[in-house]
C-alpha cells in the first residue's frame, strides 16, 4: 500500500515546486504532477490533499545536544524567565515550591542570560541564589553552557573553603574549566532517567519539524559514560520512540578515551538510519556571550581577559591526529578566533601526515574569524556547523567583545559557501530552541527576530534556498547522507514536514511565524498541529 500526496508545494531541494509524490515503505517512491502519481494509484493506496501547504525535507539540526535539551525540559527553564535577576528568583522559588523534591535533591535550570536582565546586567552570584534556597543545593546554567551558578548549600556539599578558593568560585560561578567540579557532586541519572530525556527531546523536536539530529551526548553526564547513552537510545529505538535520526557527535576530553572508544570498535558510520556513531567531536574553546571564547586579542568590553582553550594545544592536535588516522570524522567547536587557529593547525598537521579526501571533518560554530582563516579553511576543505540563529543574541554584543576590526570578519559563513565550502545549519539546542525557521530568518536578514538593529554585514546574507538547504541537504552531506536523506526524491528517506506557508513566497522577517503544521519520519506521522 502506497500513501500518495496531491495538491502540495512540494520542494525537491530544485528551484522548480512539484505538485505530488508517493510514499512507500518508508521512502519517498515517486515524485511529481498529479497526473503523474495518479497514474500510479491502486485501490488500496491512501489518497492525502495538501490543500497547497508548502512540503520540503524535515529539517536536520547539525549541531545540538537532544540529552541536554530534554535535561533541559525537565528542569527550571530559565531562558522563559530572565527578563530580570529578580524575576528568575522568583521563578524558581515558584519552581521549587511547585515539585516534591526529596532531601538533598539538587535543584536546577538553564536558560539565564545576564545581558539579557533588565534590573542589573551582571553574572548572577551565590547571594542571588541564596535568596531562593538556602536548603537545596543548586546550580543555573548560563543559557550557552558555558557557565553556571551556584547557591551556598551547592558549596558547603562540595566541601569548598570560601577562604582559599578563588573570586569566581567565592561568588559561585564556575566556567568552563571549572565547572566538572560541580557535576561530579550531583546524582548521575539512571538509564531510564536518560531515556526519558530523550523521548521528551524527540517529540520537542517533531513539533519543530525536526526529523533529524547531529547530537553531542557523550559530555551531558561524564560520570554516565558513552555505553550507557547508546544503549538508552538503542532501547528508546527498539521499543519505537525514537522519532528523531540521530548522528552522534561522540565527544571525548581525553585522548585515552578516544583510544579506549575507536579500540572497542565505534567508528564513525557504525549503526542504522536512525542511530548512528558520528564524529569525534571535541570542545575548544567557550563562548562569547560568557567571554570565554578564545580570541587573538583580549576582549574589547573586558581587557583583562582573551578567553580560554578548553585542553591545551598539544592535546586537541594528538587527539585529532590520532581520529584522522584511523578514518574518523571529527567536529570541533570554535568560537574564538585564536581557538580557530589552533585547530586549523592540528587538521593541517594530520592531512599532511595522513592525506584523504573526503574526510568532512569540520568547524562547529565558526563564527569570530579572519579572512585569513576562512582562505585555510577553503584549502583544507573543511565543513561548518554554522547556528545562524545566534544572531539574534550576539548582533548585540559582538562589536562590544571583539572590536569592529575582528567583527567586520565574523559569522561570514556565506564567505565559506562562496568559496566552495559546505556549511550546514543548526541551533546548539538548548542554547538556542531547535527552531530551524527562526534560523532561516537569521541567516536571511543577518539581523535579530525583531529586526530591531541594522543588517550585520549583509553581503553574508543567505538566499531562502541556501537557508532552507542549510537545513535540510548540506545537513545530510555533514553525516554522509546526502544520498538517502535531506531531498523529496525518489529512493530518499521519506522524512519530510508540511508547513502553512512557503517559504519563498512570505515576506522574509515572517519566515519565523511559519507553523509546523504535521511531521513525517520514514513516511509516519510523529507530530501533528
Amino acid at each position: 500500500m502506497k500513501t500518495i500526496y496531491l495538491n502540495g508545494q512540494v520542494y525537491t531541494s530544485d528551484q522548480e515546486l512539484q505538485q505530488a509524490f508517493v510514499v512507500e515503505n518508508g521512502l519517498f517512491s515517486f515524485v511529481g504532477s498529479n497526473e503523474e502519481v495518479l497514474a500510479c494509484k491502486n485501490d488500496e493506496d491512501v489518497v492525502v490533499d495538501l490543500q497547497g501547504k508548502f512540503v520540503c525535507s524535515g529539517f536536520n539540526d547539525s549541531h545540538m545536544h537532544i540529552l541536554n535539551y530534554g535535561n533541559y525540559l525537565l528542569n527550571g527553564k530559565l531562558d522563559e524567565h530572565t527578563h530580570s535577576l529578580k524575576e528568575m528568583c522568583e521563578y524558581m522559588r515558584t519552581f521549587i515550591q511547585e515539585h516534591n523534591f526529596s532531601e538533598g535533591s539538587w535543584i536546577k535550570g538553564r536558560g539565564w542570560n545576564q545581558d539579557y536582565f533588565s534590573d542589573e546586567k551582571r553574572m548572577p552570584t551565590r547571594f542571588d541564589l541564596d535568596t531562593i534556597t538556602t536548603e537545596y543545593p543548586m546550580y543555573l546554567t548560563r543559557v550557552c553552557g558555558h557557565c553556571l551558578v551556584t547557591n551556598t548549600k551547592a558549596l558547603e556539599v562540595m566541601g569548598i573553603d570560601l577562604e582559599t578558593c578563588d573570586e569566581d568560585i567565592q561568588k559561585g560561578i564556575f566556567y568552563d574549566d571549572t565547572m566538572e567540579q560541580v557535576y561530579h557532586f550531583v546524582p548521575s541519572p539512571t538509564k531510564d532517567d536518560l531515556k526519558k530525556m530523550i523521548v521528551e527531546a524527540c517529540k520537542k523536536l517533531n513539533s519543530y519539524g525536526v526529523t533529524s539530529s547531529q547530537s553531542d551526548d557523550y559530555c551531558m553526564f561524564r560520570s554516565v559514560g558513552y555505553k550507557t547513552v547508546n544503549e538508552a537510545y538503542e532501547e528508546v529505538k527498539k521499543e519505537g520512540n525514537l522519532s528523531v535520526r540521530v548522528y552522534q557527535q561522540a565527544n571525548f576530553e581525553s585522548l585515552e578515551d578516544l583510544q579506549k572508544f575507536v579500540e572497542s570498535g565505534h567508528m564513525t558510520g557504525n549503526g542504522d538510519a536512525f542511530y548512528r556513531i558520528g564524529p569525534l567531536k571535541i570542545l575548544g574553546d567557550g563562548s562569547l556571550g560568557a567571554r570565554t571564547a578564545y580570541l587573538s586579542i583580549p576582549y574589547a568590553s573586558d581587557p583583562t581577559t582573551q578567553g580560554m582553550l578548553c585542553f591545551d594545544a598539544k592535546m586537541m592536535e594528538d587527539m585529532i591526529v590520532y581520529a584522522h588516522k584511523m578514518s574518523m570524522q571529527i567536529a570541533v567547536h570554535a568560537i574564538g578566533d585564536a581557538c580557530l587557529d589552533v585547530i586549523l593547525d592540528a587538521y593541517e598537521k594530520a592531512l599532511m601526515l595522513y592525506p584523504r579526501d573526503n574526510h568532512r571533518h569540520g568547524i562547529v560554530h565558526m563564527q569570530i574569524s579572519r579572512k585569513d582563516q576562512l582562505e585555510r579553511m577553503a584549502k583544507l576543505k573543511l565543513h561548518t556547523y554554522a547556528q545562524t540563529i545566534f544572531l539574534d543574541y550576539d548582533i548585540h554584543i559582538v562589536e562590544e567583545c571583539v572590536g569592529k576590526e575582528l567583527a567586520s570578519t565574523s559569522y561570514s559563513w556565506k564567505s565559506l559557501m562562496d568559496m566552495g565550502l559546505t556549511v550546514s545549519n543548526g541551533t546548539d539546542c538548548p542554547v538556542e530552541m531547535p527552531n530551524a525557521l527562526a534560523g532561516m530568518q537569521c541567516a536571511i536578514t543577518r539581523t535579530d527576530r525583531k529586526g530591531s538593529v541594522e543588517p550585520y554585514l549583509l553581503e553574508q546574507a543567505f538566499s531562502v534556498k541556501e537557508a532552507l538547504d542549510s537545513y535540510t541537504t548540506q545537513s545530510a552531506y555533514a553525516s554522509f547522507d546526502e544520498k538517502i536523506k535531506g531531498k523529496i526524491q525518489k529512493e530518499y528517506l521519506a522524512d519530510f514536514v508540511i508547513l502553512d506557508k512557503n517559504p519563498f513566497t512570505v515576506e522574509v522577517s515572517t519566515i519565523q511565524d511559519i507553523q509546523v503544521l504535521e511531521t513525517y519520519v520514514a513516511g509516519k506521522c510523529v507530530y501533528q498541529k
